[in-house]
């Protein structure tokens, strides 16, 4: 059990990819996406994890998770019983010291929206803001992936 402390960004454009570390494939899905806790299901290239996570506080920076290292298997086995969309897109992990941001770039009906998160050891912790980070959206539920699930961003208006 933990809380993770993060901030959320949209992405103004590709020039992260420079900078990139490390690039992996996601694929995800949710088995509750209630606003009060969800139940995600995720591969991430060839692990794959049960998440848990709790409500956000009022600025959407905290919130309780528990995760669990699961068989890829049973991953497969679960992602068929989730709601709606499966989430598939590539993370992108780009050191800005001495934190680490990870890019989301979506794929399938998600495809077009991009976006960093990057995880602090406290809620009002500085950090440096690369060049090609745009708008926060920390706390703005309709970019979580429970509701990206649900209404995918090619279904916005």
């Amino acid at each position: 059990m933990s809380l993770e402390i993060e901030r959320k960004f949209l992405v103004k454009n590709e020039s992260f990819k420079e900078d990139a570390f490390k690039k992996s494939y996601i694929k995800q899905g949710f088995l509750n996406s209630n606003k009060e806790r969800t139940v995600r299901v995720r591969i991430i290239d060839d692990n794959a994890f049960l998440t848990v996570k709790g409500k956000s506080n009022l600025a959407g920076t905290i919130r309780f998770e528990w995760e669990k290292e699961i068989s890829v298997k049973e991953a497969q086995d679960l992602l068929l019983l989730t709601e709606k969309t499966v989430i598939e897109k590539y993370r992108f992990y780009v050191k800005s010291d001495p934190h680490i941001f990870e890019v989301d770039v979506f794929l399938g009906e998600n495809f077009g929206l991009i976006v960093a998160e990057v995880e602090l050891n406290s809620e009002n912790e500085n950090f440096t803001k690369p060049s090609w980070i745009d708008k926060e959206v920390t706390g703005e539920v309709k970019y979580y992936n429970s509701t990206l699930s649900n209404t995918p961003f090619q279904l916005w208006t």
